[in-house]
């Protein structure tokens, strides 16, 4: 099995930044991908941003240019630097990884933005 443990959500003023981390253990392949959803009461789960062990990347368009994601593959870890932080960026955000053909969650982190 695969387990995702994610850190460092909290409270931040508008502008700041934080920095999320997520280690990745268990039976993981090789060639994987790792990255990170986000999820608001009563919505859909959708995309911040994804990295494939490769490097390639994929990113919701709203948070291009203010965060930054990054993977190292020997620790099978990710992070997403997350600045310029906005109050529409609170949410929970959740880790994830696609290995073996399926897709593993980790239990999310509380990222909440104030005005």
């Amino acid at each position: 099995q695969v387990q995702l443990v994610e850190s460092g959500g909290g409270l931040v003023q508008a502008g700041g930044s934080l920095r999320l981390s997520c280690a990745a253990s268990g039976t993981i392949f090789r060639f994987n991908i790792m990255g990170w959803y986000r999820q608001a009461p009563g919505k859909q789960r959708e995309l911040v941003a994804t990295i494939t062990s490769g490097g390639t990347t994929n990113w919701e368009d709203s948070v291009k240019g203010r965060f930054t994601i990054s993977r190292d593959n020997g620790k099978n870890t990710v992070n997403l630097q997350m600045n310029s932080l906005k109050p529409e960026d609170k949410d929970v955000y959740y880790c994830t990884i696609n290995t073996w053909g399926r897709d593993y969650w980790g239990q999310g982190t509380q990222v909440t933005v104030s005005s």
